[in-house]
């Protein structure tokens, strides 16, 4: 697909508003840290490798939100219920219907963007927490239809022995070949998004973010670029998904409720909405954190609710902004410049 004709327009936005994120480097430290998660999971254990790889597939649907809000400030409530349709999509062309893994993502990828599509037309209508409600009600209508259509879905019993994808003939069946596919499709994902969010698709999703009515003043097609944004953002959950139910290898309608989209949402405020990195700290701070404070035993979650909003009072921009206020202190840059 190449990139619309608003072109000129988009990238005149972009002057004029400031884009979000560590721009310089990012994609050197997407290579590093993919380098790492490689080797990381070295003497860690099957449970541990099990969270990094999770971690990973977490932060590929908060990408897919943070792109949603983070950038082109649409609030959504049903990125968990995009990644549930793109789990059972997998686990169900894989598992019944005999597909391989690579068809099946691509499909999943496909039918999550197509719904995230006509999902957008709302926005096209109402905004702010008017569109919050649509989503939430989209939400809630996927979960009932996850927990009662057991025909397809296997309901509350789930789908189980999903199997995971071969390389080339290369069985993934281990707890760390799997890890290391998981950081190899998560890395492409990154770098298409930060491919993305540099062209001028990025910057006018920025633009529709900062003054949809500037944004369209200049020539941009915002309804476009409002449904794109769903859309493109639908399909990162869907991919999430299709990594996420061969990972576990049953899935059932629980991890994709109503309240683990306010988790993803909460993933991307912590991590810092708008910077192409916080998915994954807030997903590290949602995944990996609750591991660590295990020794807490029940007040775990109490500990982890009090670091949240201790940091979001200390810095509302996330994490992404802490340290960027920290880096503009060391290098003496104005707070707020990019």
């Amino acid at each position: 697909m190449t990139a619309p004709a608003t072109h000129s327009a988009a990238t005149s936005a972009a002057r004029r508003l400031p884009l979000p994120g560590f721009i310089d480097g990012t994609l050197l430290t997407l290579v590093a840290a993919a380098i790492i998660l490689w080797f990381a999971p070295s003497g860690m254990g099957r449970y541990g490798t099990y969270v990094l790889s999770l971690w990973l597939v977490m932060s590929v649907a908060v990408m897919g939100l943070n792109l949603t809000l983070g950038y082109a400030g649409l609030k959504s409530l049903a990125q968990a219920a995009f990644m549930g349709i793109g789990a059972y999509a997998t686990a169900l062309l894989t598992s019944k219907v005999g597909l391989n893994w690579y068809a099946s993502f691509a499909i999943s990828g496909l039918i999550t963007f197509a719904v995230g599509l006509v999902l957008g037309f709302p926005a096209l209508r109402v905004k702010a927490h008017y569109l919050a409600f649509v989503t939430l009600a989209f939400s809630t209508l996927i979960w009932l239809i996850l927990r009662n259509e057991q025909w397809l879905t296997g309901g509350v019993f789930g789908l189980s022995n999903i199997p995971r994808p071969s390389f080339f003939g290369l069985k993934l069946d281990g707890a760390l070949a799997f890890h290391r596919f998981v950081v190899v499709v998560t890395f492409l994902l990154a770098v298409v998004l930060w491919w993305m969010i540099r062209s001028p698709w990025g910057r006018a999703f920025t633009a529709l973010r900062e003054n949809p009515i500037r944004a369209a003043s200049l020539g941009i097609d915002t309804r476009m670029y409002t449904l794109l944004a769903f859309a493109i953002g639908s399909a990162y959950a869907g991919f999430a998904g299709a990594l996420y139910a061969p990972l576990v290898e049953f899935i059932d309608p629980s991890p994709f409720s109503l309240s683990q989209s306010f988790f993803l949402l909460l993933m991307v405020v912590a991590g810092g909405a708008g910077y192409l990195l916080g998915p994954f700290i807030g997903a590290l701070l949602g995944v990996v954190l609750p591991e660590w404070l295990r020794f807490a035993g029940s007040l775990y979650l109490i500990i982890f609710a009090a670091i949240v909003m201790l940091l979001l009072i200390a810095c509302p921009q996330g994490m992404s902004g802490l340290l960027e206020r920290g880096w503009n202190r060391l290098t003496g840059k104005k707070e707020g410049a990019r």
